[in-house]
């Protein structure tokens, strides 16, 4: 378990891995990490709650309580909404995202999946999605997981990190590279 080795090595890994290994002894993988692609998406699509999750502004006590309100209306699982409470609690609210994403890794694996990062400039579409695991399913020879990511910064194009292997298609790369050739 190479992957999880190093997920272990950081912080957020340390928490995901304590999550994972809950989850996986109570066999809720799937309900947690469907809380947790629902905690995702609720930071993408609210900048009120992503504020709570990120602001150090917002205390444990406050990040704790708002976390716990909002727990029954995002429909969370009993493990996700006492976790969330336990990063809030211990100051650790910030490392969310990075826990998600360490998560998502160990039940992939879990699952007997391939990991690939994805960074776009804008969001994939589920059809987009859908052709690119399969072209990476081709690839690798095994199942693959989409860990999608946003970053406006590379203009365009794709970057895809699938185990040792990276793939850079982003248009700011190409313009770099035309940028070394022209200065010769």
């Amino acid at each position: 378990m190479e992957t999880s080795g190093g997920i272990r090595a950081s912080l957020a890994g340390r928490y995901a891995s304590a999550l994972f290994d809950l989850a996986r002894d109570q066999r809720q993988i799937d309900a947690v990490s469907h809380s947790l692609d629902v905690l995702s998406q609720a930071m993408l699509d609210s900048r009120d709650f992503a504020e709570v999750v990120d602001s150090p502004v917002v205390s444990r006590e406050e990040a704790g309580s708002a976390l716990a309100a909002l727990s029954p209306q995002l429909g969370l699982d009993p493990i996700t909404t006492n976790f969330v409470g336990v990063l809030a609690r211990n100051g650790r609210k910030g490392q969310l995202r990075s826990v998600i994403r360490a998560f998502g890794r160990l039940a992939a694996e879990h699952r007997g999946e391939t990991v690939a990062e994805v960074l776009t400039a804008r969001p994939l579409n589920d059809d987009q999605i859908g052709q690119l695991k399969q072209q990476l399913r081709t690839r690798a020879g095994r199942e693959v997981s989409i860990d999608a990511q946003v970053n406006p910064d590379i203009l365009g194009g794709i970057v895809v990190k699938l185990g040792s292997q990276m793939i850079d298609a982003s248009i700011r790369t190409k313009l770099n590279r035309l940028a070394q050739a022209m200065k010769g």
